[in-house]
């Protein structure tokens, strides 16, 4: 009897622990630029905030820019990431995002498996002087 609850606290044990991970953990990190085109607060009972990156890309076969929508959600309570992603989207300026990609999404957390921490303004690029 001893050992059967060793083994049944063992795998409960160790059940946990993967489920921890799959709660907390990361499966990857990264950054992405572009402009944010949508940032909203959505749901019923649990409310979540989710945005649109458009990264834009120009199509190969003829050469046109072509929308590439990305999308992302932002955990509630990170107060200056909120109000630098709608002024980023009041203003139009380019933004990095800088985001963690989760094992699995759940429901309460939001609609993507993207869930951005930090936004950076992406500044343009000086022009190197013309020489004379």
């Amino acid at each position: 009897m001893r050992i059967v609850r060793i083994v049944l606290f063992s795998l409960l044990a160790i059940g946990l622990l993967v489920g921890a991970y799959a709660l907390f953990g990361n499966y990857s990190s990264g950054s992405r630029a572009g402009t944010v085109a949508k940032f909203s607060s959505r749901g019923v009972v649990f409310k979540t905030l989710e945005g649109q990156l458009n990264v834009g890309a120009f199509s190969n076969q003829e050469g046109t820019y072509a929308p590439e929508i990305w999308n992302f959600s932002v955990h509630r309570g990170q107060d200056e990431v909120i109000a630098q992603l709608e002024d980023a989207l009041l203003e139009g300026y380019r933004v990095k995002l800088y985001y963690h990609e989760k094992f699995f999404r759940f429901f309460w957390q939001g609609d993507s498996k993207y869930y951005v921490y930090k936004v950076e303004q992406v500044k343009k690029p000086t022009a190197a002087p013309v020489a004379e």
